[in-house]
């Protein structure tokens, strides 16, 4: 109760703020109002570049700190060393549990959310006099699209032109050196007890296959729930016989493999596949894989590729 009277009073204060305000600040902007469009092909207004950022993802909080935007809240997560000057922003949740209550006392211009995941917090968002943005990244591509989204929201084109020309040159020069020998790869996305099979689809899988790796999930019926992944089948993977096994994880990295392998050696012949014959059962950093990496998302497909020729 106490907590949606604190909200509630939050709200208050925002509509009577803006009523005092009048029309004047937003006849003023009317003549450098511009739009854009998000990831669900909404459009959104802006009568100026946004100077309170929200972003319910490290993806999207990296990018806008790359573009030189100022975040007031980030995720409720573990920063990378690459956002430590990130480290007092407020944190308000992550867009599967958003903390209304903190974006809604940080009154920010605009709030960046995951499609499809957060549609459904658009008209509260908006009812607090934000606005709402939503992008995905289930690809390298994807990202890109970001980074050139966003700069258009700050107003910072020449600077995401730069990020985007660095990304693509690397992918050039990735594409003209894949090996022809591409080893098998069983790509995991879990926590104890849960896990599923990231999908081309995915970040995940895209940079895998980016890579150089062969998904051997790659025709895995789809969830419903989680369309980039799929149910993991223990005989499939046995006789697919992957060389290497990734787990993607935001848990207790050694508690996650321990109960993966647990889990599959429920099949005889699992100690038989040659990616645990070998020892090529890894976890991959979570601030790289277990979530969007935003502008260092070439370092991820960096350290894939170094894992495939390993050994």
């Amino acid at each position: 109760m106490r907590n949606r009277l604190s909200l509630l009073a939050a709200i208050l204060a925002i509509v009577i703020s803006c009523c005092a305000c009048g029309n004047t600040s937003t006849t003023a902007e009317s003549g450098n109002t511009f739009s854009i469009q998000d990831f669900t092909g909404r459009e959104l207004s802006f009568g100026h570049a946004p100077q309170r950022i929200v972003a319910l993802g490290n993806g999207e909080a990296d990018i806008i700190y790359a573009l030189g935007g100022n975040l007031v809240g980030r995720p409720t997560s573990e920063l990378p060393e690459s956002l430590a000057g990130l480290q007092n922003v407020k944190q308000i949740g992550t867009a599967h549990e958003v903390d209304l209550e903190q974006i809604t006392l940080l009154r920010p211009d605009v709030v960046l959310g995951n499609n499809p995941m957060n549609t459904k917090d658009i008209p509260t968002i908006e009812g607090i006099g934000s606005k709402m943005l939503l992008t995905s990244a289930n690809s390298v591509q994807e990202i890109t699209q970001q980074i050139v989204l966003f700069g258009k929201l700050l107003q910072k084109d020449d600077r995401a032109s730069e990020l985007v020309e660095q990304i693509n040159s690397q992918l050039a020069e990735y594409k003209s050196a894949v090996a022809s020998n591409s080893p098998k790869v069983l790509l995991v996305y879990g926590a104890p007890g849960t896990f599923m099979a990231a999908l081309p689809s995915s970040l995940g899988g895209n940079i895998l296959e980016l890579a150089g790796g062969v998904n051997i999930a790659a025709d895995y019926p789809r969830l419903q729930s989680y369309p980039q992944y799929a149910q993991l089948s223990n005989e499939r993977i046995v006789q697919a016989n992957p060389q290497y096994i990734f787990i993607m994880t935001h848990g207790d990295a050694e508690q996650v493999k321990d109960s993966f392998l647990k889990e599959m050696s429920d099949n005889a012949a699992w100690n038989n596949v040659d990616a645990v014959k070998q020892g090529h059962v890894e976890i991959l950093p979570n601030d790289l894989f277990g979530t969007n990496p935003g502008t260092r998302v070439m370092e991820a497909l960096t350290l894939m590729r170094d894992q495939l020729s390993a050994n």
